[in-house]
């Protein structure tokens, strides 16, 4: 059982002015129980239309999704998933532990249970000195604190966050990486939609990226890193054997004590056959390859130009 699966999925937004909008186009993709999908994309692409079809927020003009096995819409998906809107918004006159206790009993959540989890999520999201303050207070990046500690709560098996890192500063950032990273050694399912590639670099094992309503490229995150290799730097000993013989590499650095080349990847054969040649000693070898970043904007370039 997949622990999310969509099939051809579309939304159409009709507006005021009779203008037709193709949200979604066709959306076909499955997350696997365990997996940390990052589902990337520029604004307006999709991602959060895609996620409140799953959540049963808006209803899909064609297609079908399932979340654990349960059609979308119903309450029975809803309970499998904790889940963060892009743009949290609580009742403010709450503190953040009233509000934790309120979502809680929803999921019908014993008394004394639900007052450990309380605690650990304040804990974890580092909201405890702050725990009895009315949210109305609390600052942005406190709010989107508040907005991950309640799909904690109840423990479920898939968590799916729509942009879980906006507003956050770069330790909130860290934090909730760590979170995300702690959720999959636990064996649970991590959805969540950015435009912040670093982030899906980081934690993700495959990323599906969404223009234009379109799903426009799917990988793991490994394949694509390991396809993106342009090449190698390579740090030698100036001291050690003969260094003309490869006059005709690039020279990305050079000192006292050690000469960097940048080496083509259809050349590195060579290059280390005539350092082994000249009894050049190497020190380093690091991979030169595009990053996450890279691929996304060449996809999206393809598809606005």
């Amino acid at each position: 059982m997949k622990a999310i699966n969509i099939n051809e999925l579309s939304k159409i937004y009709n507006s005021k002015r009779n203008n037709v909008v193709e949200a979604l186009k066709g959306l076909s993709l499955s997350v696997d129980p365990g997996e940390v999908f990052g589902f990337l994309g520029p604004n307006g692409a999709g991602k959060s239309t895609t996620i409140k079809c799953l959540m049963g927020l808006v209803c899909p003009t064609s297609g079908s999704a399932t979340i654990m096995g349960e059609p979308i819409g119903s309450v029975a998906s809803r309970v499998k998933a904790g889940f963060l809107p892009e743009n949290p918004a609580f009742y403010d006159y709450l503190t953040a532990g009233e509000y934790l206790h309120f979502v809680g009993k929803t999921f019908g959540m014993p008394d004394n249970l639900l007052s450990r989890c309380i605690d650990e999520a304040l804990k974890l999201l580092e909201l405890w000195e702050a725990r009895k303050r009315p949210m109305r207070g609390y600052s942005k990046g406190m709010v989107q604190r508040v907005g991950i500690a309640q799909t904690l709560i109840h423990d479920p098996e898939l968590y799916i966050f729509d942009e879980p890192m906006s507003g956050l500063d770069p330790i909130g950032r860290a934090l909730v990486k760590e979170i995300i990273l702690d959720l999959k050694k636990r064996g649970k399912t991590v959805f969540f939609s950015t435009h912040i590639t670093d982030d899906v670099e980081k934690v993700c094992d495959r990323v599906g990226v969404l223009v234009k309503g379109r799903l426009m490229a799917l990988d793991s995150v490994e394949n694509i890193m390991r396809s993106g290799i342009e090449g190698y730097v390579v740090q030698t000993r100036l001291a050690a054997g003969s260094h003309d013989s490869l006059n005709s590499f690039i020279v990305l650095r050079r000192n006292e004590i050690f000469i960097e080349y940048l080496v083509p990847t259809e050349r590195f054969t060579e290059f280390m056959a005539l350092v082994t040649q000249n009894s050049v000693e190497v020190t380093l070898i690091e991979t030169k390859r595009k990053d996450l970043e890279a691929f996304f904007l060449d996809i999206v370039n393809k598809q606005t130009n």
